[in-house]
């Protein structure tokens, strides 16, 4: 049975500004750092095979701090990448609904094509992993996508806040994905 546990990336200074993210490289702060160092230290008693990670650098630095608690091999995979959301990226929630009111951003990829690409690296983790114990740090729309496509919509995109650093737990059981846990966030001291 293939085991991920999924973490959000830590903070940044943009989530803090509220403004949207997606594919614009944002470093983590300082209290991305502080939250990443919060997930070593609860993982590192934990047995792991390795980190797969989003090439963003939010998502590298955070995965690079858990890593000198764990000390396992570091992975890129661009299928983790966040969502591009094209025209809105950079703009905060109230100039996003003040400029597009339907939600529907010039340049965005298409969900269609996000749960194609994040179904597609799940299978690829589950090939290459069976029965591995597995970090993956992503972002905040693939993870929600992650948990609409299991849950079929019962969680996840549209239902789900995550929160920075937080951990969501999946398994590969019975020929299919299952959810054990999400946005867990008692590790954290700084949440």
């Amino acid at each position: 049975m293939t085991k991920i546990c999924i973490v959000r990336h830590g903070e940044t200074d943009w989530n803090v500004a509220g403004k949207l993210q997606g594919r614009t490289d944002i470093p983590i702060n300082n209290t991305g750092k502080l939250q990443a160092a919060d997930c070593g230290e609860y993982l590192k008693n934990m047995q792991w095979d390795v980190i797969i990670t989003s090439p963003l650098n939010r998502a590298k630095q955070t995965a690079m701090i858990i890593n000198k608690k764990i000390n396992v091999p570091i992975i890129e995979m661009d299928t983790f990448i966040e969502r591009g959301y094209g025209d809105a990226e950079g703009m905060t929630l109230k100039s996003r609904t003040s400029s597009y009111p339907d939600r529907v951003y010039p340049n965005q990829e298409d969900r269609i094509s996000l749960n194609n690409r994040i179904t597609e690296g799940l299978h690829e983790i589950n090939e290459t992993y069976p029965a591995g114990n597995v970090l993956l740090v992503a972002h905040g729309g693939v993870i929600n996508a992650i948990l609409a496509n299991i849950s079929n919509g019962e969680i996840g995109s549209g239902k789900t806040k995550l929160l920075n650093a937080c951990m969501s737990n999946i398994q590969f059981k019975q020929e299919k994905w299952q959810i054990v846990d999400f946005n867990l966030v008692t590790h954290l001291t700084k949440k």
